[in-house]
């Protein structure tokens, strides 16, 4: 009897499907996926919404580090040997997250080279925006981080279509993100609408206008 051919492996099947290591839970805006301080014994997907990571000194100052949406994952400090999670994750918007044990996802990655394909990528895709945050906090301007941020929400420079619409968030939240106060995010927030570049009702309109302020005197790499 001819044996069933083997089906190709798809990243994103096994990522929709609840089985053994794997569960997918819904999470309502504000609630929190971990804390800062959790054992780090998993890793994340999201398959739809947007999460933020926060980090709290021992003086008890939080910053936003990172606003993760749709096809990202995060929590993979686990697989490098980091015993408890550094930051804290929490929904910005209803989400649906897939958790992924450690002892799962080590075996995939392993054993299926287009889901370690996916995986690297996205490390890569992480790692240049950890580089790009750095610069922007070094160089830009408040009003061009804050650009950026707006920008980076509504998936500008993400494959795929750029969403208008940013899900609601705070004035103070977009503040510790870019590392002013608030009344200078308000301040930015007011000229860009003035300015065409945004509309502001209570939920975010990007336009793709704002890029101008961003790439206007862009830091340049020379050799």
């Amino acid at each position: 009897m001819k044996r069933k051919a083997k089906l190709p492996f798809d990243p994103k099947v096994f990522l929709a499907k609840v089985n053994g290591g794997r569960v997918i839970s819904n999470y309502r805006k504000d609630q929190t996926v971990f804390r800062q301080g959790d054992p780090a014994n998993s890793v994340f997907y999201i398959q739809s919404g947007k999460v933020k990571a926060t980090v709290v000194s021992e003086q008890g100052k939080e910053a936003v580090i990172a606003l993760l949406g749709a096809d990202d994952f995060f929590g993979e400090g686990s697989l490098a040997g980091q015993p408890l999670r550094l930051s804290t994750v929490s929904a910005m918007t209803e989400c649906v997250i897939v958790r992924i044990e450690k002892s799962d996802i080590t075996r995939v990655i392993h054993e299926e080279p287009a889901f370690a394909e996916l995986f690297i990528s996205h490390l890569l895709s992480r790692n240049s925006r950890v580089e790009e945050d750095l610069v922007d906090q070094l160089f830009n301007s408040s009003e061009k981080r804050l650009a950026r941020v707006l920008l980076l929400l509504a998936n500008f420079g993400k494959e795929g279509r750029p969403v208008p619409i940013i899900a609601k968030i705070s004035q103070e939240t977009l503040a510790e993100m870019i590392g002013t106060t608030r009344s200078r995010v308000s301040f930015f927030m007011n000229k860009f609408r003035e300015l065409g570049l945004i509309d502001y009702n209570g939920h975010i309109e990007i336009h793709s206008s704002l890029l101008n302020v961003v790439l206007h005197d862009q830091p340049q790499i020379t050799h």
